[in-house]
């Protein structure tokens, strides 16, 4: 197993690498697809070996080629308004032609949208609750099943629905790793309450628009498009030719006995990087010496920590869940650095985000999205660090962090010359703060430090042995950071509940 540990780091680091060194080679520049070649050539690295599945393989390493390809053939580079989206435009295609391949899951589908409508009271009760802030900071397009997310609704539909569980699964994989499309549930029902309409009125468009997410999910990503004045490119043609590139590829891994959930997932959630991670917006954000700094020394930080227990693993869910604790560790470790800690900032943001909802009563569904999945992370992390810190009580000795029995090494921060010279980036006699300040920047875009290629790439690693079993969404609780210290929402989780 040594050799598969050994892999899995290797391909997922590579990618993060890939990432962080483009971002510090061309912050501040303009950005073109181009620049994102690093990441796709290691993409097409990417090997099977073993038990596991070449077809899954295939569909991380073809899509991210395909949208790579596509992206270039159709504009020379992307709107930072237009990046957040170039994720969304997969999961549409992938599932037309699983419904187009299967006449049975078709069959599933549209029984399940016929059920989206008998869900009325359901989809209306919890929209009203995402409009008035009912949940606190909400990650409505969850990668689990917390409150107010869709993949919560999504499930709770789902499991009054006559159809065969496996079929339920993808379709529920399709909402939460498979971004079907970038519409977050809610976000239909609050234009229309703004607008005027009823909330009664408010919850048939908002049922409309979820029906046709399954439906027809290529137009109503196109829709969507239209509605968010996406210029950047012509999302019709790129989903035609993703269609024309991918389709051999997903008729493979059908033939495979690849769970549809995972056919769903894995071509979306591989393709991030390119013109999204990688992209106009991140170039402007690590302009900032401190923020690309910490982006550089978590990154040292998971490599390091990886390689440091290769010789310990005892499964393959361990690599993964140390890249993530080492991560989340390290963010952490930086907060404590300037005084403040994982329980001081989610309360911030919670307070913050109810601020919010009453300033900008129209905002987005998906606004809070990155503020979840960064106090997540730093929540988490005070919870490794803390365990250490009680152990280390007074003794003076070095802090080692456990996940688990494994140690994170927090030498890379240690070591770091602009982190740890703080008083060269504000009033030197006052440096407490400038650390915690390009932290709340990436509070907003946390996607290298958690890290999205990292665990994209150990992901489709760990899929490629467990083909037949559908990854997505996880079924455990993730110890949401604002339901555990804020906002007390545990009763409202559907991770126990998972069709």
């Amino acid at each position: 197993m040594r050799e598969l540990y050994e892999k899995m780091i290797n391909e997922a680091m590579a990618a993060q690498r890939a990432d962080v060194e483009t971002v510090r080679a061309k912050r501040g520049q303009k950005f073109v697809i181009e620049d994102t070649k690093p990441y796709v050539d290691v993409a097409k690295k990417m090997t099977a070996i073993g038990d596991q599945s070449q077809a899954v393989i295939d569909l991380h390493k073809n899509s991210v080629v395909s949208h790579y390809e596509i992206l270039k053939s159709l504009t020379k580079t992307v709107r930072p308004e237009d990046d957040p989206f170039v994720e969304h435009y997969q999961t549409p295609v992938v599932l037309e032609i699983l419904k187009d391949q299967d006449e049975a899951f078709a069959k599933s589908v549209d029984t399940f949208i016929q059920a989206i409508a008998d869900a009325e009271a359901l989809i209306g009760l919890e929209s009203v609750r995402h409009y008035g802030g009912f949940y606190g900071p909400t990650c409505v397009v969850d990668f689990a099943l917390m409150p107010g997310s869709t993949s919560n609704v999504v499930n709770r539909i789902l499991q009054k629905t006559d159809i065969p569980v496996e079929h339920k699964r993808a379709i529920l994989a399709a909402k939460s790793w498979g971004m079907n499309t970038s519409y977050g549930l809610g976000d239909a029902f609050s234009k229309a309450l703004e607008a005027g309409d009823t909330p009664a009125e408010a919850t048939k468009k908002e049922i409309a628009i979820m029906q046709k997410l399954y439906r027809e999910p290529v137009e109503a990503q196109a829709e969507l498009m239209d509605e968010a004045g996406m210029t950047s490119f012509d999302p019709r043609k790129y989903m035609a030719e993703y269609r024309r590139r991918m389709e051999t590829t997903v008729k493979a891994a059908i033939d495979d006995g690849v769970h549809y959930g995972n056919i769903l997932t894995v071509p979306a959630y591989s393709v991030g990087d390119v013109a999204h991670h990688i992209a106009q917006s991140t170039f402007n954000m690590c302009k900032d010496d401190v923020v690309m700094a910490t982006i550089e020394a978590v990154t040292d930080v998971m490599e390091s920590t990886l390689r440091n227990s290769l010789d310990a693993y005892k499964s393959y869910w361990d690599v993964l869940n140390l890249a993530t604790g080492a991560s989340a560790a390290a963010a952490e470790y930086l907060l404590e650095l300037d005084g403040f800690n994982a329980p001081m900032v989610v309360d911030l943001l919670t307070k913050r985000f109810h601020n919010y909802v009453q300033v900008y009563p129209d905002r987005g569904a998906a606004v809070e999205l990155h503020n979840c999945d960064f106090m997540d992370m730093i929540y988490r992390g005070w919870k490794i660090l803390d365990k250490a810190e009680r152990g280390a009580n007074g003794s003076g000795e070095e802090l080692i962090p456990r996940v688990g029995k494994y140690p994170v090494d927090l030498t890379p921060i240690r070591k770091n010359e602009v982190l740890m010279n703080p008083q060269w980036y504000v009033y030197p006699a006052c440096a407490i703060t400038v650390r915690f300040a390009a932290l709340m920047s990436l509070a907003d875009y946390p996607c290298l430090l958690t890290s999205e290629p990292v665990t994209a790439t150990m992901m489709t690693n760990i899929i490629a042995l467990e083909k037949e079993t559908a990854a997505a969404p996880v079924r455990a609780c993730k110890n949401c950071a604002s339901a555990c210290l804020v906002d007390r929402r545990h009763p409202y989780c559907q991770w126990r509940e998972a069709v």
